[in-house]
């Protein structure tokens, strides 16, 4: 006798037990960050080591974010406080086996110029054999604030061959990496517009030299400026503790943009303001003291400002001793 087919069973269906099935697990994703730490293997060889653990415990626990910066070159371990950075580090020592150093994470400071130069770049070096020369003239300016990094050529004539600006462009970006201030310069043009060549001694290296020549001796006559980062920082709170939020922004160099209830949270308020992130590093600390571990917080980096006075020359002393 022929068996009868059935149908396969859908989602949804009941099965021959007349249950349903289980309902899916709903996924909770872990409340940002609020404090980090730099932190690097004291064995240079626990690098590779180090960079394995911390995925593993990332995959242990979410909560727990790295950050890689290219700026400042700082591995950042992120968490939730104190607590969960300490044992974490812990757990990178006893588990793990890695000695660790850490250290506050670095700020991402740049600088820019106010004041437009042309400036000439020459490298020129004799000895045995072919010798290097690369001639260059470059107009150097300011670009409006978030611009970046711009380079253009208007050289006419053929003083620089065609087959060497790419080398005067990487010269230039050479120049950039470490400004008069110490810092990475941003928000500039450069245009080549004029220089000479040598038909035997030039070349790449010798032009990308006199390019970042040119800049290395130009950038400190256009009036260097000290930039610092800006993020604004949304901070929840209960109500009654809203005057002494305000009261921390404010000592911290906090522009306070404004308050409002928080939604859906009776008795709460969520307070916004503009913030250096030279001073959020352990905001969450006095935070929770203010609020009895209740508040918390989120930033978005939101531009770069200008650092003047007094406060720009003990952020350029003290980038000077370290480096």
């Amino acid at each position: 006798m022929a068996l009868a087919k059935l149908d396969p069973v859908k989602t949804g269906d009941t099965v021959s037990s007349g249950k349903t099935p289980p309902a899916a697990l709903a996924v909770t994703e872990p409340t940002p960050p609020v404090l980090a730490i730099s932190i690097a293997a004291t064995d240079r060889k626990d690098d590779v080591k180090l960079g394995q653990a911390l995925a593993r415990l990332h995959e242990e626990d979410p909560s727990l974010v790295v950050v890689q910066n290219a700026q400042t070159h700082d591995t950042v371990l992120w968490g939730q406080g104190e607590m969960h950075l300490r044992v974490a580090s812990e757990r990178l020592r006893d588990r793990f086996g890695i000695k660790l150093t850490s250290h506050p994470p670095g700020i991402g400071y740049q600088e820019t110029i106010r004041k437009p130069i042309t400036q000439r770049g020459r490298h020129k070096k004799q000895s045995g054999g072919h010798g290097q020369f690369g001639d260059v003239v470059l107009d150097i300016k300011p670009l409006p604030r978030g611009d970046g990094f711009k380079f253009t050529e208007k050289v006419v004539g053929g003083a620089v061959p065609r087959n060497y600006i790419g080398a005067v462009e990487e010269g230039v970006v050479d120049g950039l990496a470490r400004g008069p201030l110490g810092f990475p310069v941003t928000d500039v043009q450069v245009t080549l517009t004029d220089g000479s060549y040598h038909s035997v001694d030039s070349s790449d290296l010798a032009f990308r030299t006199a390019a970042r020549i040119g800049l290395n001796e130009g950038l400190p006559q256009c009036q260097p400026v000290l930039l610092e980062p800006i993020h604004v920082v949304e901070i929840v709170c209960p109500t009654d503790a809203t005057a002494k939020i305000n009261a921390i922004l404010s000592a911290r160099r906090g522009q306070i943009l404004g308050f409002d209830t928080r939604d859906g949270w009776s008795g709460w308020d969520c307070v916004r303001a503009m913030m250096p992130e030279a001073e959020i590093g352990e905001l969450i600390v006095e935070l929770r003291s203010a609020t009895a571990g209740a508040g918390s917080f989120t930033r978005t980096f939101d531009h770069m400002a200008e650092v003047t006075g007094r406060a720009a020359d003990q952020i350029i002393a003290a980038h000077q001793h370290a480096a």
